[in-house]
């Protein structure tokens, strides 16, 4: 949690001082806490976020009466398989909890809820996260550990496995320093000495270290007593938030759904007077942040969803991970594999979309060209591929990593997977990638905590620029991970050498700051240019968020091209042979032509989605518009009362919201349709200005606490309005041909360029 306080003040726009200001208030006294998605950066010199939204956060949680302090946080209990996570997680909620001798271990993440009595009288809620593990589990845990957390590790001290130093050094990654304790699990006693002193000098967030018998609960006491001091002192506890997302959060979590629509996550918000479409979207934001639930917001398909239970999702995943048929596979597995893995009632309807939040975990991906395979490359043969390889005139680059977190290289291997040689040339540890007669070869050594890159061809430089930068986005999902970039050497010795001496990137920089531009080869013991050996190997920024060299551009978006038709292609999954269409009811000319059109697919085989067949009694219209939103065939009947109903235009606008518009549109447009001149279209804008106009002028004359749903309608309208040039302007500009010669024909053309885009 963020504070707006006068020191943050200063950084912010003429705008909000003005108004901050204007209200007097001196924020020396009352600093107020701000969500970091409102806020934005900790750092002043960056962007400090939406002025309105910070300004309408802060007059809001002013006033006491319309805020409630926040007492919840996450607990997580890492450490190895075995180690006893899952019966001190059961201990802290039930101290009589009797530890079972054959205690099943956790697949993948239980999630166990605890209250206790703050000294202030209020009530804390504690969500202990349990997680399991086994290491196949390791790569995954990283997009559930999470900052304004408490920690503890779990070691047995009987068997004296675990490595300290990489749990630590995980958490210190992936939390943004959150408070830490050992805790060692004395079976039958044993016990066992843990050099604190040592930890603590690498780990400044490592707080306390202690000792139990779960069996018979020495050291328990202490240890809860220890668990609600530092939980009870995060951050963000305490905070103010609106009683309003209090309410919310409160019926989500009351909800026995697994999972709901984004739809009826909103209505759930009305219910409860949260009416405010940004305001629901902040607050799942939140949510997620706190592990709450799960809403991927940026994501194509998983952004329709509120995943309520987070361990429903995590264990799903981790289903297939575990399945003995794909680890034979050595990770491959069809669709037809996870109707077999997902067959329970609680996941048959939400295949695609748990599938899509494997991809969103980059923990697999489908092979190019092969529909509906798809490999988990953590579960790939150890055993490197079989190939030759010309190390002539090679370009080389290494990462070496003070610590190396598992998975850079399998995730690396998702990225970039339309690219693999034949689709074969893949293993756990390595890949060999081929592009423009360019071949790239990307080995991790985890043991060394390396990964070697050497590529060979004609677009060596180009090919490297892409691969640096794709390693740059994973380097910095991680919170201050150490790691150097060697350059090889490029003097005449070095050239000839499969082992060059390298320099380390920042050395390099270095000389060139203080206008040194020789270096000395401590190989050869010759001098060599500076600026060259940058030059050779950087064709590109070395960080991903800085502009990429124009040369480059082009490969990087074909890559990026490649990523998102497969993922477009997943995430389609059954809409694969669906077919909407979108018309109004208000005028008798469209609902016969949507007749006819359904008789002509009817008689190809094909069969056309429309509202009246797919929406039952009772059920809401909006998620099938939704639906209809993400089909990858769409006809559009458009006639002038198209262009003026709310619902048509509301699907016109979700169509286009969702990408590949022209090629998942098939328009037949109406006489009555003015589009094609333009003063007409311009009165389509005046239409829904108008409506605007009206719906505003009524609210203004009903209380606030009447206007549930109206705001939304108003941003509806405005959407409209905002968009109906630009969809327009592209109905107009396309050969759509008249609903007279799609009925001489029996809409031939029409079936035929379906048919071809289904085929596809």
């Amino acid at each position: 949690m963020l504070y707006l306080d006068n020191n943050h003040l200063s950084s912010l726009p003429p705008e909000i001082k003005e108004l901050v200001n204007l209200k007097k208030l001196d924020l020396r006294c009352n600093p107020v806490p701000i969500p970091p998605e409102i806020l934005g950066s900790k750092d002043l010199t960056e962007d400090p976020g939406d002025v309105n939204e910070i300004l309408d956060f802060y007059f809001r949680v002013q006033d006491p009466t319309e805020t409630e302090p926040f007492y919840e946080a996450k607990f997580l209990i890492i450490g190895e398989g075995g180690a006893g996570k899952t019966s001190l997680a059961k201990k802290i909620k039930n101290e009589n909890y009797k530890l079972q001798p054959d205690e099943q271990s956790t697949a993948g993440i239980e999630v166990i809820r605890w209250h206790f009595t703050q000294t202030n009288g209020k009530d804390f809620r504690v969500n202990i996260w349990d997680f399991g593990g086994q290491e196949i589990y390791h790569q995954t845990h990283q997009f559930f550990l999470s900052k304004r957390s408490l920690y503890a590790l779990v070691v047995d001290t009987r068997k004296e496995n675990t490595d300290f130093y990489w749990w630590l050094k995980v958490v210190e990654l992936l939390s943004d320093k959150s408070p830490v304790f050992i805790i060692k699990n004395e079976k039958q006693d044993r016990q066992c000495e843990v050099d604190g002193g040592q930890l603590r000098g690498e780990f400044d967030n490592l707080e306390k270290i202690l000792a139990t018998n779960l069996d018979t609960n020495r050291g328990l006491a202490q240890i809860k007593d220890a668990i609600q001091l530092y939980i009870s002192n995060l951050d963000h506890v305490g905070t103010h938030l609106p009683k309003l997302w209090v309410r919310v959060r409160a019926a989500l979590e009351n909800d026995s759904r697994n999972y709901i629509s984004f739809e009826e996550y909103c209505n759930l918000c009305r219910v409860n007077n949260l009416t405010d479409r940004i305001d629901m979207l902040r607050l799942s934001s939140y949510l997620h942040d706190l592990g709450v639930c799960l809403h991927f917001q940026d994501d194509s398909t998983l952004k329709y969803y509120v995943i309520l239970k987070p361990e429903w999702g995590t264990i799903a995943v981790y289903k297939v991970l575990d399945s003995q048929t794909v680890k034979q596979k050595l990770g491959c597995f069809t669709k037809e594999n996870l109707k077999d893995i997902w067959q329970d009632g609680e996941y048959a309807d939400m295949r695609d979309e748990l599938l899509q939040l494997m991809m969103r975990f980059k923990l697999c991906y489908e092979i190019r060209d092969r529909r509906d395979i798809y490999i988990a490359p953590q579960l790939l043969s150890i055993e490197k591929a079989n190939y030759t390889w010309d190390d002539r005139n090679n370009l080389i680059l290494r990462y070496t990593y003070t610590f190396m977190p598992k998975g850079i290289l399998t995730r690396f291997i998702v990225e970039t997977h339309p690219w693999i040689e034949e689709q074969k040339l893949v293993w756990k540890n390595g890949v060999v990638l081929n592009k423009n007669e360019t071949r790239a070869e990307v080995i991790e050594n985890y043991n060394q905590r390396e990964i070697k890159i050497r590529v060979a061809g004609n677009r060596k430089k180009e090919l490297m620029a892409v691969i640096t930068h794709e390693l740059e986005k994973i380097h910095n999902s991680y919170e201050r991970l150490q790691y150097q970039t060697l350059v090889p050497c490029n003097c005449e010795k070095c050239q000839e050498s499969q082992t060059p001496y390298s320099y380390p990137l920042n050395e390099l920089r270095e000389f060139l700051d203080d206008n040194a531009y020789l270096i000395q080869c401590r190989k050869s013991r010759q001098m060599v240019d500076v600026r060259r050996l940058i030059d050779d190997v950087m064709f590109q920024p070395d960080r991903p968020d800085k502009e990429l060299n124009p040369q480059v551009t082009p490969l990087q978006k074909e890559l990026e091209r490649k990523r998102d038709e497969s993922v477009t292609h997943r995430i389609q999954g059954s809409n694969q042979k669906q077919v909407f269409i979108s018309y109004t009811w208000r005028d008798k000319e469209s609902k016969t032509l949507v007749e006819k059109i359904e008789q002509a697919f009817d008689a190809k085989g094909i069969k056309i989605l429309r509202d009246s067949n797919e929406i039952g009694y009772k059920e809401g219209f909006k998620e099938y518009m939704q639906r209809l939103s993400r089909g990858i065939c769409v006809i559009l009947v458009i006639s002038d009362q198209y262009l003026k109903s709310e619902n048509c235009m509301y699907e016109l606008v979700e169509i286009s919201k969702n990408g590949n518009l022209y090629q998942r549109i098939f328009p037949i447009i109406l006489a009555d349709a003015n589009i094609f001149n333009p003063i007409e279209r311009i009165k389509y804008i005046e239409y829904w200005e108008e409506k605007i106009k009206e719906l505003n002028a009524v609210l203004k004359k009903v209380d606030a606490d009447n206007l549930q749903g109206f705001r939304e309608d108003i941003d509806q309208y405005r959407e409209i309005r905002s968009t109906i040039a630009k969809l327009t302007d592209l109905l107009r500009d396309m050969n759509t041909q008249t609903e007279d010669i799609h009925s001489e024909s029996e809409f031939e053309r029409l079936v035929n360029a379906i048919a071809h885009r289904l085929d596809e």
